[in-house]
C-alpha cells in the first residue's frame, strides 16, 4: 500500500536493511515448519513476471535473485538477491496480486516454497516471524515502487479525469508502475510503438500486452486485485466498503477467526483516504494523513487473511435462507453468513452547469498529493466549511499560488474545528470569504475560473482565475444498491433501537428477539461508519463503529 511506516524508516538505506532481512538459524526452522523443501539448480526459473502465484520462497542453501524485466527487452535489472535465511517475495504474497518481479536460482541448493494458506498460518501463529516478513515486504514494495523501471507502465493524460481515477486507484493501491505523460517524448514513444493513439487513453502497457482506455476495474482484473473465489464456500462475514468502519471491521473479524471479506467499489480508504491531514486522530500527535492511516489498516486487514477486493462494486443484497447473499456489477454472488454495510457516503456536487464535465479536469473531492501536484504554482478554491475544506486549504496552500476557501455560512468557527479556524486565519496564502457561494464555473475541457456572489456585499458575481476547485459540501449515504433493509427518508441506515417495531418483519417473531446493537431491518445485516444514522462524522468514530458491529456479528452468528 501506499504508504510510510516510521518502524521502517523513510530513507533508502533504511528500506534497504528493512528489505534484506535474514532469519537466524531457529526462526527459520520456525519458518520452514510451514513449508516443503525443494532442490534448485542455478538458472531455474521460480517464478516470472505476471504470474499468478503468491508461494513464499525461504532460502536454504540457495541463492536467489530478483529481477524487474526490461521494457526495451534484454535480460532486465537486478532488484535484489536473497541469500540462505532470507526469501523471495513482496507485498503480493498478502494481496494476491500477480508477481512485479522474475526470481531465478543464481546458486543451485535447497528453497523451503510455503504456499498461500500455509503463509497465512505462519503470519497468524509466529509473531516474530510475522513483524520481520511485514517489514521486510513492505519495505520491498516501496522500493520496488521507487525503481526508474517498471513492469507496468500506464500512458495517460494525467489532466483528464479518466487519468485522474487510474492515478489515484495506482495509489492507493499501492502499485509498482510508471506513469507516462501522454504529452511526453516517452509517452509519445510508448504509445507509437504499441500500435496505440491518443484515442486509447489511457493505456496499460506491460511486457504480455497493450490495453488500451484501460480503467481501475479492468487493470485491478488483469493485476488479480479483483474479487476472486477462495474456494472455501460461503463466508463467514462480507463487509462492504473499505473506509475507516469497513477496515476495521474487517480487521477485528479477521483477526478473530472470521473468514472475512472486504469489498470496496472505488478504492481502500473511503472518504478518509482524501484527507492531507488528520490531527486529532487518537495516538498520533504529529498528525498523518488519512491516506497513511487507511493504508496501514488495509495491510493490518491483509496480514490476519482478509480476502480484500478494490475496486468492487456491489448492486445487490439478498437473503437466502440462513445465509446473505452479496451481488457483484460482473453478476457474482458471494455467499456469507452476516454482511456489516460501511459503504459511507457520496460526494454531494454544486448545481452548476459544466460540473460533470469538468469533474477530474478542475473539480475535486479529494486534496491529496496527486491533486495538489496538479494545480501547482496556480490559483484554487477550496468550497466547505467543515473540517475537511479546512485540512484541504491549508495542504493546497503549500502548492497553489493562492487559495480561497468559499464558505457559504457567515461563520467559519460553525463547523470546523477551532485549531483549524486558527491556523487558516492566520496563513497569508488563503483568503476566507463567508456568506459567499460558487455561481458558475468557467473554462473547457479544463477549468480556469468560477464567479463567487457574496450575499453582504448586495452586488453581482465577480470573477476569480482557478485552476482547481476543491469540493467538500458534504455527502448522501451511499445506499442506492441495498434493497430490503429499511432506510431513512434521506437514505441512511437505522439499526437496533432506531428501528420502528413496525419495520420489523416476522423474521423477527420467529427469532424471538430484538435487533442486535448495530443491526439493520434484515437479521445478519449490520452498518457502520457514516452510513448509519445519526452516526457521529469523525474517523475515530468510524473505526469504533466497524469494530462494535463485529461484537454483534459473533453474537448473531451464534444463534444460527
Amino acid at each position: 500500500m501506499a504508504t510510510s511506516f516510521p518502524e521502517i524508516g523513510d530513507r533508502p538505506d533504511d528500506l534497504a536493511t528493512a528489505a534484506e532481512v535474514r532469519l537466524d538459524d531457529g526462526q527459520l526452522a520456525r519458518a520452514t515448519r510451514y513449508a516443503t523443501c525443494e532442490e534448485v539448480r542455478a538458472g531455474d526459473v521460480l517464478y516470472q513476471v505476471e504470474d499468478d502465484s503468491v508461494d513464499l520462497f525461504l532460502c536454504g542453501t540457495a541463492t536467489l535473485e530478483a529481477i524487474i524485466p526490461s521494457s526495451e527487452g534484454g535480460d532486465g535489472h537486478l532488484f535484489m538477491t536473497h541469500g540462505p535465511g532470507q526469501f523471495a517475495g513482496e507485498l503480493n504474497l498478502l494481496t494476491g496480486q500477480r508477481r512485479g518481479l522474475t526470481v531465478r536460482v543464481a546458486t543451485g541448493g535447497t528453497v523451503h516454497r510455503v504456499r498461500p494458506t500455509a503463509f497465512r498460518q505462519l503470519m497468524a501463529q509466529e509473531t516474530e516471524l510475522s513483524d520481520l516478513l511485514l517489514r521486510a515486504i513492505l519495505a520491498r514494495r516501496r522500493l520496488l515502487r521507487q525503481a526508474t523501471e517498471q513492469t507496468l507502465r500506464i500512458v495517460g493524460d494525467s489532466g483528464s479525469a479518466a487519468g485522474l481515477a487510474m492515478r489515484t486507484f495506482l495509489d492507493r493501491q499501492g502499485v509498482p508502475h510508471r506513469w507516462l505523460d501522454s504529452d511526453s517524448p516517452q509517452g509519445a514513444d510508448a504509445l507509437r510503438s504499441s500500435g496505440l493513439t491518443e484515442e486509447d487513453l489511457p493505456a496499460a502497457l506491460t511486457s504480455r500486452e497493450a490495453t488500451p482506455r484501460v480503467t481501475p476495474g479492468v487493470l485491478s482484473q488483469q493485476l488479480n486485485l479483483a474479487y476472486r473465489r477462495t474456494g472455501r464456500g460461503s463466508a463467514d462475514l462480507t463487509v462492504v466498503g473499505a473506509g475507516p468502519a469497513g477496515l476495521a471491521a474487517a480487521v477485528y473479524g479477521a483477526s478473530e477467526g472470521l473468514q472475512t471479506v472486504l469489498l470496496d467499489g472505488v478504492a481502500v480508504g473511503g472518504q478518509a483516504a482524501t484527507s492531507a491531514r488528520i490531527e486529532n486522530y487518537l495516538g498520533f500527535p504529529f498528525g498523518l494523513s488519512g491516506a497513511d492511516l487507511t493504508a496501514r489498516a488495509a495491510v493490518q486487514a491483509l496480514k490476519f487473511g482478509v480476502h480484500l477486493a478494490s475496486p468492487c462494486g456491489v448492486v445487490g443484497l439478498s437473503t437466502e435462507g440462513p445465509d446473505h447473499v452479496v451481488t457483484l456489477t460482473d453478476g457474482t454472488r458471494i455467499e456469507t453468513r452476516a454482511v456489516i454495510v460501511a459503504t459511507g457516503a457520496e460526494y454531494r456536487a454544486l448545481p452548476l452547469d459544466g460540473w460533470a464535465e469538468l469533474t477530474g479536469c478542475g473539480i475535486y473531492y479529494a486534496a491529496t498529493d496527486l491533486e495538489a501536484q496538479a494545480v501547482a504554482g496556480r490559483p484554487v478554491a477550496v468550497v466547505g466549511g467543515a473540517n475537511s475544506a479546512g485540512q484541504a486549504a491549508l495542504h493546497l496552500a503549500r502548492y497553489a499560488s493562492e487559495v480561497t476557501l468559499v464558505v457559504r455560512g457567515p461563520d467559519l468557527g460553525a463547523r470546523m474545528s477551532a485549531y483549524l479556524v486558527e491556523r487558516i486565519l492566520n496563513d497569508p496564502r488563503i483568503t476566507v470569504l463567508t456568506g459567499t457561494e460558487v455561481t458558475a464555473l468557467h473554462g473547457r475541457p479544463h477549468l480556469d475560473g468560477v464567479s463567487l456572489t457574496t450575499r453582504a456585499e448586495g452586488s453581482g458575481a465577480r470573477r476569480i482565475a482557478c485552476t482547481g476547485l476543491f469540493c467538500f459540501i458534504g455527502a448522501r449515504p451511499a445506499t442506492t444498491w441495498l434493497s430490503g433493509v429499511v432506510l431513512d427518508s434521506d437514505g441512511f441506515v437505522p439499526t437496533d433501537r432506531q428501528l420502528p417495531a413496525g419495520d420489523l418483519g416476522p423474521r423477527w417473531k420467529e427469532l424471538g428477539r430484538e435487533p442486535l446493537p448495530y443491526e439493520t431491518s434484515v437479521p445478519g445485516v449490520f452498518a457502520a461508519g457514516d452510513v448509519r444514522l445519526a452516526s457521529m462524522k469523525r474517523v475515530a468514530a468510524a473505526v469504533g463503529d466497524g469494530a462494535s458491529a463485529v461484537r454483534s456479528v459473533h453474537q448473531y452468528l451464534a444463534t444460527i
